[in-house]
C-alpha cells in the first residue's frame, strides 16, 4: 500500500508540474505578451507528454509507468529542449523581431498538432502493442497491425514525433534548432526504424516483409531494415 501511494504520488507530482508549464504557457498566449509564441510551445510541449502517458494509460496499462510520461527520454532529449530555450531566449534579445513572425509560428503550431494527432492515432490504433520501448520478445498478445492509419505509414507514431519536434521550433522561429532538431530526429527515427523493423521480421516473418514492400515509413529518406534478397 505505502508503494502504490509513492508511485501514485509521484504520477501526481508529475501531472501538476505538466499542468503548470500548460498554465503559464495559457497566460503567455492570451495575455498579450511578447512571448505569445514561447506560450504556444510550452502549450504543445505540456500537453505532448501528459497524453503520452494517459493514451499508455487506456490503450496498454500493463505497460504503463512514470517513463510513460517521456520526461526523462534521454540526455540528448533534454539538452536539445534546452538548447531551444536558449537559442530562443538569446535572439529574441537580439533580435526580436525574429520572434514576432506569426505566420511562420502560426505554421509550426499546425506542424504540432498534426504531428501530435498522428501519434495519438496510432497508438490508439495499435491499442496493446504499442509500447514506448522496442520489444525483443514477442508476447502472445502481439499481433501486427496493418489496419487504420497503418495502412497509410509503416510507423506513424515516428511521423507524427519527427514533424511535432520540428514544428516546436518553428513555433519558436528557432533557425538553428530546426536544422539541429531535423537532422536530429532524422538520424534517431532512422536508426530506431531499422533496430524495431529486424525485430518485426522476427515475429511476423513474411507478413510483415510483405507489409514492408506495400507500405511506406512515410519519413524522408527512410526505407527502413533491408530485407534479404
Amino acid at each position: 500500500m505505502l508503494l502504490l501511494q509513492f508511485v501514485v504520488s509521484k504520477v501526481a507530482v508529475r501531472a501538476c508540474f505538466l499542468g503548470f508549464v500548460c498554465g503559464c504557457g495559457l497566460l503567455l498566449s492570451f495575455g498579450g505578451s511578447s512571448w505569445q509564441h514561447f506560450g504556444w510551445y510550452l502549450c504543445s510541449l505540456s500537453i505532448f507528454h501528459y497524453s503520452e502517458y494517459l493514451v499508455t494509460a487506456v490503450i496498454n496499462p500493463k505497460s504503463l509507468s512514470l517513463d510513460s510520461f517521456l520526461l526523462n527520454h534521454s540526455v540528448e532529449y533534454k539538452l536539445a529542449a534546452m538548447s531551444s530555450w536558449v537559442e530562443f531566449t538569446i535572439e529574441k534579445l537580439l533580435f526580436p523581431g525574429l520572434k514576432q513572425i506569426t505566420w511562420l509560428s502560426f505554421f509550426g503550431l499546425l506542424m504540432v498538432l498534426v504531428g501530435e494527432l498522428l501519434r495519438k492515432a496510432a497508438m490508439l490504433t495499435a491499442g496493446s502493442n504499442f509500447n514506448h520501448i522496442v520489444q525483443n520478445e514477442k508476447a502472445e498478445t502481439h499481433r501486427l497491425v496493418t489496419t487504420g492509419i497503418y495502412s497509410w505509414s509503416r510507423h506513424p507514431s515516428y511521423v507524427g514525433w519527427f514533424y511535432w519536434s520540428i514544428g516546436t521550433q518553428i513555433i519558436l522561429c528557432n533557425p538553428i534548432c530546426v536544422v539541429g532538431y531535423t537532422l536530429a530526429s532524422w538520424r534517431f527515427f532512422r536508426e530506431r526504424i531499422e533496430e524495431e523493423e529486424m525485430t518485426l521480421i522476427q515475429f511476423f516473418g513474411e507478413d510483415y516483409e510483405h507489409y514492408k514492400k506495400r507500405i511506406p515509413t512515410r519519413l524522408p529518406f527512410i526505407k527502413g531494415a533491408k530485407l534479404e534478397p
